[in-house]
């Protein structure tokens, strides 16, 4: 053991330029981790803030605003809880209760809690389970923005929770193709120690030893640079409006933490994202030096004998084996999902880690791969000489080669699917909502009312509030839908091209319901017990089944089971002589409210249906990010790492006449058709997973995506189908970064050669 230890030190030393592009991958990675580990503590405990509504009063009682429902969870019943969006006020004999306790402070203008001028615990005995009492700084929930705060931290450990696990998927990947670098560069030396006596046991363990110093020492250096990082982090979240304006996280940069003593207390280091963090990160290093050394202990005295560079059997069969099965899993996952459930294949969930099974299986079939590649770029080879150097480099190198295209090819991959995705999902959303939109005008904003005068021009008017209702399906789950209210039928048919599949919405009445096909029971006739937005429970026949799109085909029901919800749309259908602009001044005349914006049709879904919506693309580009901070240092590590051990093979090129420009040259075309074999993989890639989603959306909403081909946005398909989105910028400006960093790092790295004859 000691020996061992010796001499993993003595490598360590004496071979830090192999290593030290895995020690700022793990390290890295532990800060990210370690950054998004604090964000999601701060996020799931935020500061408690001060009340504002009831300031005054020491108790706020309001009504209760969840729903429980107990559902089937095994052999035994549980309750499944859910917010409601229109709670009930406090009813009038309770207030009547409260008021002989002492004064109760109502605010008109949201009257759905009241603040109490006496004790708490006589306020409790009072009201029982009939409302809730809140006290301290829990009356700050009574405050109109504390939903809108709830819903931003929800966003938030969404946004935290994605991006920690896209920096651990892609932290795995780097430093696993890292460590399996540094071993095809030392396989000589792994044979001389072989041809010494050395067993393929030990020299596992040698490189075991070796990942854990790296491991232990990169985790504790990214623990320290995660501190420093998260306050930064929260900024860049707020500034990019994901974040509300008050969110903090405690670290080495913030006022928590200026004292020393603070900052290095035990408590401090001891929490559980530096915990999660560090051990992920030793985690990472062994595991991907353990594989590695896999294939260091099968390496035979003969490669210390062997003079030619060229790679042999550069994928053994079990790595063939694993790539294959992931292959096979992820077009499994996706053929499966369409045949079951196309619209999950529309789920940011499903779009966001999916993807990155084949991308995996493609990285490790990358070895294998790259030579088919290689052939297929032929026709882009370069001229003379230095061509003919650089096409015969690639492919006797594939090792070299496919690790600089393996990282390239993961963000290649994952800016194509994700923002692909995106984009692709929210233009099929807003093509859809055109579709079904039969209205010229559209009035907007809080607590609308029409005034009885009627509007010139229109043809039909229907006003509609947004709410929410709830059903039990299988017994298992409560769950949520999206509804809109409306108070004539006939006024929504007139203004809307809904999807109808069966009955007629016409019909749709105080006893009635329109749902769609993703519903458990969707049948024309048949009676549903539903909750509904203020949590009452009722039930209701089915009037109409509407198709299920792209999941924005909500439920609808009249204004008697909205309870307190508002007007806050009024859509208006025109006759056809009637002016736009004469009838949508006269609307907003008629129209009484908060916020009054009157807009045309196509105003109105350009603001409420964005191709993508600014957070959502801000959280993308922030995954992105990481992940091409990732591909940039990996690429920089291999090139160095490569260019360390080819001061003979310069050397030999300089001799035979080579000029340093044209070994340069040379360097960089090598660097630029890995890059580019890296880039056509992660194209490949992007293919099979928009093809996947454009499939589904040719299965829910027919002329949405399959069979329109690959467009840039709305309009780029057939006819007015929306095409599949592929972002060429995005991707574009992923590789062209690739290929900065892998020629000025190959070419740079060559040039540090102390006896090869480049720099000069």
């Amino acid at each position: 053991m000691l020996t061992t230890l010796t001499s993993a030190w003595a490598n360590l030393r004496t071979r830090r330029h192999l290593f030290a592009g895995a020690f700022v991958a793990v390290t890295l990675g532990v800060a990210l981790v370690a950054s998004m580990g604090l964000g999601l503590a701060a996020a799931a405990d935020p500061p408690p803030g001060k009340p504002q509504r009831f300031a005054a009063q020491p108790v706020v009682v309001m009504p209760h605003d969840t729903l429980t429902v107990e559902v089937d969870r095994g052999p035994n019943l549980a309750p499944d809880t859910k917010k409601i969006p229109y709670p009930q006020p406090v009813d009038k004999e309770l207030l009547g209760e409260l008021a002989d306790l002492g004064t109760v402070h109502r605010d008109h203008l949201a009257p759905d809690a009241v603040g109490v001028d006496a004790s708490a615990a006589a306020v409790r005995e009072v009201v029982g389970d009939r409302a809730q009492v809140l006290t301290g700084a829990a009356r700050r929930l009574a405050d109109p923005g504390a939903e809108r705060d709830a819903q931003a931290v929800v966003a938030v450990r969404a946004m935290l929770g994605t991006a920690g696990g896209v920096s651990a998927f892609v932290a795995v990947f780097v430093t696993a193709s890292t460590f399996a670098f540094v071993v095809a560069l030392r396989r000589r030396e792994f044979g001389l120690l072989r041809l010494a006596g050395a067993t393929p046991g030990r020299i596992r363990r040698q490189l075991v030893t070796e990942a854990l110093t790296v491991g232990v020492a990169a985790s504790a250096t990214g623990c320290a640079l995660g501190s420093w990082g998260a306050p930064l982090l929260a900024r860049a979240l707020i500034d990019n409006g994901i974040a509300p304006t008050w969110f903090t996280v405690s670290g080495s940069g913030t006022a928590l933490s200026t004292s020393w003593g603070s900052w290095t207390s035990w408590s401090y280091w001891a929490s559980w994202p530096f915990q999660l963090a560090f051990w992920t990160g030793l985690f990472v290093a062994i595991a991907g030096a353990w594989a590695a050394s896999r294939r260091a202990g099968r390496i035979g005295p003969v490669e210390a004998l062997r003079d030619a560079d060229v790679d042999t059997d550069v994928m053994p069969w079990s790595r063939r084996i694993v790539g294959a099965a992931l292959l096979s899993l992820g077009l499994g996952l996706t053929v499966h999902t369409l045949w079951t459930d196309p619209s999950a294949l529309l789920k940011r969930k499903t779009y966001t880690i999916q993807p990155m099974i084949l991308i995996t299986a493609a990285a490790t079939l990358a070895p294998l791969l790259v030579r088919p590649v290689l052939r297929l770029l032929r026709p882009l080879r370069l001229p003379g000489a230095v061509g003919l150097l650089v096409r015969e480099n690639a492919a006797a190198s594939v090792r070299r080669t496919a690790a600089v295209a393996a990282p390239v090819l993961m963000t290649v991959a994952l800016a194509g699917s994700l923002m692909g995705s995106a984009e692709s999902v929210s233009a099929a959303k807003a093509q859809e909502a055109s579709e079904q939109m039969h209205a010229q005008l559209i009035a907007t904003g809080d607590e609308l009312n029409l005034a009885r005068r009627p509007v010139p021009g229109a043809a039909a008017v229907s006003p509609s509030a947004s709410t929410a209702v709830f059903v039990r399906e299988e017994g298992t789950a409560l769950v949520r839908s999206e509804a809109r209210a409306v108070s004539d039928p006939a006024a929504l048919a007139a203004t809307s091209r809904l999807p109808v599949v069966a009955g007629d919405i016409r019909r749709l009445d105080d006893r009635s319901i329109v749902v769609n096909q993703e519903w458990e029971h969707h049948r024309v006739g048949d009676r549903l017990t539903v909750w509904l937005g203020d949590g009452r429970r009722t039930t209701l026949r089915i009037a109409a089944v509407l198709a299920r799109g792209t999941g924005d085909n909500g439920a609808y029901l009249t204004m008697a089971n909205a309870g307190a919800a508002p007007v806050d749309r009024i859509d208006v259908r025109l006759t056809p002589d009637a002016s736009p602009a004469t009838a949508a001044g006269a609307l907003r005349a008629a129209t009484s409210g908060h916020d009054v914006r009157v807009r045309t049709a196509a105003a109105w879904l350009d603001a409420t249906h964005p191709r993508v919506k600014p957070q959502t693309r801000q959280g993308m580009l922030l995954l992105l990010g990481i992940a091409l901070t990732y591909t940039a240092i990996s690429l920089a590590g291999t090139q160095l790492m490569a260019a360390s051990v080819r001061d003979g093979e310069l050397r030999a090129l300089r001799r035979a006449g080579a000029t340093r420009a044209q070994v340069r040259w040379m360097l960089a075309g090598e660097a630029l058709v890995a890059v580019a074999a890296g880039t056509a993989l992660g194209l490949a890639v992007t293919a099979l997973n928009l093809g996947g989603l454009a499939a589904a959306l040719g299965l829910l909403a027919p002329g949405s995506g399959a069979g329109t081909g690959l467009g840039t946005g709305i309009g780029s398909g057939i006819g007015n189908r929306p095409g599949v989105v592929v972002p060429w910028g995005v991707v574009g400006s992923a590789v062209g970064v690739c290929a900065v960093v892998a020629v000025g790092a190959g070419v740079l790295g060559a040039g540090w050669g102390r006896r090869n004859g480049v720099r000069g």
